[in-house]
């Protein structure tokens, strides 16, 4: 019966903790925009730019004969 003393003070706590850290994630925009990260993944990529063709010397190379 006394431990009750102790865990209904520490539960009161850690709810005004969770209450607390919930307000504040409101209050700093956590939760304004929730559709846009799980779309992302859906979304398709800029295509990369195709890396410049290098000119060698002609004939192929120097191993070529």
């Amino acid at each position: 019966m006394s431990v009750l003393y102790l865990l209904i003070p520490l539960a009161i706590a850690l709810a005004g903790v969770a209450a607390w850290a919930c307000v504040r994630a409101i209050l700093s925009g956590q939760f304004e925009d929730l559709e846009t990260p799980a779309e992302r993944i859906l979304w398709d990529d800029e295509p990369l730019p195709a890396p410049p063709l290098e000119a060698g010397p002609p004939g192929g190379g120097p191993r070529a004969r």
